[in-house]
C-alpha cells in the first residue's frame, strides 16, 4: 500500500519550534491568572462569590468545546485551523488585558476558552501527522510533553513576576506576542501532509450534545465547591450530563460522519491513555492550587517566590519527558513508562501530606517536587504519542482533542472536587480543635486548619494518582512505539499497524 503523506516534511523541526510555542501559551494560561487573580479582583470590584467565574469561564469553554475543535481541526485542515485559533486567542487575551468590568473579564477569558479549544488539538494533530518516523516522534513528542506538563508550572512564575513586578493586566498581554510569532512561524513552515483531512460533514447534533454534557459534568463539580454535594442544582447538573453524554454515545454509534468515531476510544490503549490522564490531571491541578496557597499564605512567600519554587519540578519534567521518556519510548512498552511514572508522582505526593506549619522547603517540599515532576515528565510523554498512535490520518484531530479533553476536563473537576474535600477537612479541623488555649491565638489554629485541609486533599490526590498507574498498567498493552505512526485511509487501515495490540 503506498501511503505518500506519511514522507517526512523536512520543515518539521522547524514546525515544532512554532508548535511547541502555541501549547505553551494555552498551557501556561490555565494558571497565570491563579496568581494574578487577586490583583484583578481587588481593581475590578469581583466579589468573592464570582472570582471563580474567572478561571472556570476558561475551563468551562476550553473543556467544552475541545471535541469540536478537534473534528474541525480534521474538515477545515490543522494549519488553517491553529492559525485561526492562535489569531482568535491574541485577540481575547487582548480584551482580557484592557477590562474595564467584570463581564468583560469573563467574556475574554470564555473567548480564550473557545479559541484554546481550536488551537489545542490542532497543534498535537499536526505532530501526530507530520513526525512519522518513531524515533524522531519520541523526541518531538518528549519536547512536547514537558512543555504541556510544565507549562502550568511556568504560568505561576510569569503570573508571579508580572503581578509582583508590573500589573496583572500583562498576565493577558503576554499572550500576544506569543501568538504572533507562533502564526506567523505556522504559516512560514507548517505543510500539512496531502490526505490527512477528513472530507465528511459535521455531525451537529454530536457536537451540541458533547458541549453541553462536558459543561453540565465541569459546572456540576464547581457548583458542588460552593453549594455543596447534595444541592439541588448540582445533582440537577450531574444528573444532566449523565443524560447528555449517554445520548451523545448513542448518536455516535448510528451517524455516518461522527463528531467522535467510537473507534478512537474503544481502543484499548486509547482507552487506557484517556483515562489514567484525566485522573493524573485531577490529582496535580488540585496540587498546584494547594501549594501556591500553602507557600503564600501560610509561609508567607512572595508570589515571584512561590512561581519559583515550581522551577525545580519543571527541571525534572523535562528531564523525565525528554531523557527518560523518549529515550526509552522505542524500546520499552508504554505501559512500563506510564505505570511507573504516575506512581513515583503519587509517593512524591504522599511526601507532601507531612508538611506542617513549619515543614522546610529544602528537606520537606523539594524532594517531593522533583519525584513528581520525573514521574510526571516520564508518564506524560508516552501518553501523549500513544493517544494518537496507529490512528487514520483523519481522526488525528479528534483523537488529539481526546487528550485535551481529558486533561483539562480531569483538571476543572480535580480543583473544585479537591477545593471541596479541603473546605470540609479545614473546617472540621477548626471546629474539633477549638479550644479555650487555641481562642487565644486563633490565627494560629486557622493556618494549622488550612494545612490540615491541604493535606487531607493531598492524600486523596495520592490516591487519584495512584489509581491513574493502575489503569495505565492494566489497560495500555501494546509494544514499544517503534512502528509507523498512523495508519493511511480506509477502515482497515489501522488493524494494518503491527504495534497496536486490539
Amino acid at each position: 500500500m503506498s501511503l505518500p503523506e506519511l514522507k517526512p516534511d523536512p520543515a518539521r523541526w522547524k514546525a515544532l519550534i512554532f508548535i511547541a510555542l502555541a501549547q505553551l501559551m494555552v498551557v501556561l494560561d490555565a494558571t497565570i491568572v491563579n496568581i494574578a487573580l487577586p490583583s484583578a479582583q481587588a481593581d475590578l470590584h469581583i466579589s468573592d462569590g464570582n472570582r471563580q467565574w474567572v478561571i472556570t469561564a476558561y475551563a468551562l469553554a476550553f473543556g467544552g468545546l475541545l471535541l469540536f475543535g478537534g473534528r474541525l481541526a480534521d474538515l477545515m485542515g490543522r494549519k488553517r485551523t491553529f492559525v485561526t485559533g492562535l489569531i482568535g486567542f491574541a485577540a481575547a487575551s487582548a480584551i482580557g488585558g484592557a477590562a474595564v468590568n467584570q463581564p468583560m473579564l469573563m467574556g475574554a477569558r470564555a473567548l480564550q476558552g473557545v479559541f484554546g479549544a481550536l488551537l489545542a488539538p490542532a497543534a498535537l494533530s499536526l505532530l501526530a501527522v507530520m513526525f512519522t518516523e518513531a524515533k524522531e516522534r519520541a523526541k518531538a513528542f518528549g519536547i512536547f510533553g514537558a512543555i504541556a506538563g510544565g507549562g502550568g508550572a511556568v504560568g505561576l512564575i510569569l503570573g508571579g513576576v508580572f503581578t509582583e513586578y508590573l500589573n496583572w493586566r500583562w498576565t493577558f498581554f503576554v499572550n500576544i506576542p506569543f501568538a504572533i510569532v507562533a502564526a506567523a512561524g505556522a504559516i512560514a513552515v507548517i505543510h500539512e501532509p496531502a490526505g490527512a483531512r477528513n472530507p465528511s460533514k459535521l455531525d451537529i447534533p454530536g457536537v451540541v450534545l458533547a458541549t453541553l454534557g462536558l459543561v453540565s459534568l465541569v459546572y456540576g463539580f464547581t457548583r458542588a465547591e460552593t453549594d455543596g454535594w447534595t444541592a439541588g442544582l448540582t445533582l440537577g447538573m450531574f444528573a444532566a450530563a449523565a443524560v447528555l453524554l449517554l445520548a451523545f454515545v448513542l448518536v455516535e454509534s448510528k451517524v455516518k460522519s461522527p463528531l467522535l468515531p467510537l473507534r478512537v476510544v474503544t481502543d484499548r490503549n486509547r482507552g487506557g491513555v484517556y483515562g489514567s490522564l484525566g485522573l493524573a490531571a485531577i490529582g496535580m491541578f488540585g496540587l498546584f492550587l494547594f501549594l501556591t496557597y500553602y507557600l503564600q499564605v501560610v509561609k508567607g512567600y512572595s508570589p515571584v517566590s512561590t512561581g519559583l519554587a515550581f522551577l525545580p519540578m519543571i527541571a525534572t519534567m523535562i528531564a523525565g519527558s525528554t531523557q527518560v521518556g523518549a529515550r526509552l519510548m522505542t524500546r520499552v512498552p508504554p505501559r512500563w513508562l506510564m505505570g511507573p511514572g504516575f506512581l513515583l508522582a503519587a509517593v512524591g505526593m504522599l511526601l507532601l501530606t507531612r508538611i506542617d506549619m513549619d515543614t522546610s522547603y529544602a528537606s520537606g517540599i523539594l524532594p517531593a517536587l522533583l519525584l513528581m515532576g520525573l514521574g510526571m515528565g516520564t508518564a506524560f510523554m508516552p501518553a501523549m504519542s500513544l493517544a494518537t498512535h496507529g490512528v487514520q490520518p483523519r481522526d488525528a484531530g479528534v483523537a488529539s482533542a481526546m487528550v485535551n479533553t481529558s486533561q483539562q476536563v480531569g483538571g476543572a473537576i480535580g480543583t473544585a472536587l479537591l477545593n471541596t474535600i479541603a473546605a470540609s477537612a479545614t473546617t472540621d479541623y477548626f471546629k474539633s480543635h477549638m479550644t479555650p488555649a487555641a481562642a487565644g491565638n486563633p490565627k494560629l489554629l486557622q493556618f494549622q486548619s488550612m494545612v490540615h485541609g491541604y493535606t487531607t486533599a493531598i492524600w486523596w490526590a495520592a490516591g487519584i494518582l495512584t489509581l491513574s498507574a493502575l489503569i495505565a498498567a492494566v489497560f495500555v498493552n501494546t509494544g514499544p512505539q517503534s512502528g509507523p505512526a498512523a495508519a493511511g485511509e480506509g477502515d482497515q487501515a489501522e488493524d494494518a499497524i503491527p504495534v497496536m495490540a486490539h
